[in-house]
């Protein structure tokens, strides 16, 4: 899967008009990245960017955590699933020296990590969860 494919699968997956607030906070994430795809900004701090609460906020990155999209690295560091959305570059690592993400050597870091959801790491896999919509669309038209 690639940045194109999940964007398009997102921008379907959350269209009804209750999770539209989902698709506004995941574009705030990914405008949020460090380099190698680390968000390190509070709730807080992205509630406020958007004019909305922090229970708003953590509410849409518990979801985007349920699909698969966004994980919990450590305490205050989240990630979005590489794959589609990796912002790429040089990091510092321990050492003083940096290093170049490459986008296929961090999804094998990821599905290889015993503590990485498995939603996680399905998408991270290419693996787009199930449009939760379908059925009620599908009841709509008849």
């Amino acid at each position: 899967m690639d940045s194109l494919t999940f964007m398009l699968w997102a921008s379907k997956h959350y269209a009804a008009s209750e999770d539209r607030f989902i698709l506004v906070v995941l574009v705030a994430l990914i405008g949020s990245q460090d380099i190698g795809g680390h968000i390190t900004k509070k709730q807080e701090e992205i509630a406020e960017h958007l004019g909305y609460s922090r229970r708003h906020v953590g509410g849409a990155q518990r979801r985007l955590m349920a699909d698969g999209v966004l994980r919990r690295v450590r305490r205050g560091v989240y990630q979005l699933v590489p794959s589609a959305v990796l912002r790429g570059g040089t990091r510092k690592v321990p050492g003083a020296r940096t290093e170049r993400v490459q986008q296929l050597d961090l999804l094998r870091e990821i599905l290889q990590d015993p503590d990485a959801p498995a939603a996680f790491k399905a998408m991270a896999n290419g693996e787009l969860p199930e449009d939760p919509h379908d059925g009620e669309k599908g009841r709509a038209a008849e």
